[in-house]
């Protein structure tokens, strides 16, 4: 079978065309590095020729909201055109947990729209909404920065690790689409202030974590339970002690 993958050499995108290729499948890695862009349509028709399912994995390189809203939407269009064109029989879209609850962001507003598009489409669908990456928890950490001190609310998070992203998206891509919403996330849940002090003290790094009601996730204030999942979603198996073992390397300093 025939899968690609747009946004194929990325972190997500990179991992799950191995995981294909292991399993036998003819895996597409298709990015603007390998002559395929989705926004300008380059090279496109060409990648989707032959292709069963399209995985799109992008992600905009502006979060700025305009630019945002205009990436995911030109992009999916022109996902949705070629494979219309090309009988594609699967389109299966990453998008994130708690999307609806944080319209705040120009960035989750234009996520919105690209489900929304994908919804209103005739191509068969399956959105796959995950929770954050234990990847970017120091980018969180980062963007709450002031000096030396990290403001951060105690609102609930359920993180993953990318591997266990392309493992579940993996799976869904090779079964039918259910034309609907599958949601995914990590084995355990933290509060979001507590998971940035272990993540800063398996780094040693010296910021001081401030708990904050008010204090926010990539800018924009959220509640308790914005960022986990429903009961029913599909759980990695990689714990985030696990995790910081793996890729903490021992004596790291911060920098």
């Amino acid at each position: 079978m025939k899968i690609v993958v747009i946004g194929g050499t990325g972190l997500i995108g990179s991992k799950l065309v191995k995981k294909l290729r292991e399993h036998g499948h003819e895996a597409l890695a298709a990015s603007p590095n390998t002559g395929v862009n989705s926004v300008t349509g380059d090279g496109l028709a060409d990648a989707l020729n032959g292709a069963s399912v399209v995985v799109d994995v992008t992600n905009s390189p502006s979060w700025e909201d305009a630019a945002v809203l205009k990436f995911f939407e030109t992009s999916t269009r022109n996902l949705l055109a070629c494979e219309a064109t090309a009988g594609v029989g699967h389109h299966v879209a990453l998008s994130v947990v708690g999307t609806e609850r944080l319209l705040a962001s120009g960035f989750f507003r234009a996520k919105l729209a690209q489900e929304n598009l994908i919804k209103a489409s005739k191509i068969p669908y399956t959105i796959v909404r995950a929770t954050q990456f234990f990847e970017f928890i120091k980018q969180i950490v980062d963007y709450s920065t002031e000096g030396d001190k990290v403001r951060m609310p105690p609102a609930l998070i359920q993180p993953m690790a990318a591997d266990d992203v392309a493992s579940a998206l993996a799976r869904i891509v090779t079964n039918p689409p259910v034309n609907g919403t599958v949601e995914i996330g990590g084995p355990e849940q933290f509060r979001l202030d507590e998971l940035a002090r272990r993540s800063l003290a398996a780094r040693q790094d010296p910021r001081e974590v401030i708990s904050d009601p008010h204090g926010r996730y990539y800018g924009i204030e959220v509640s308790e339970r914005a960022l986990i999942p429903d009961k029913g979603a599909r759980l990695g198996e990689t714990r985030f002690d696990t995790w910081l073992t793996q890729s903490t390397p021992v004596g790291a300093v911060a920098k």
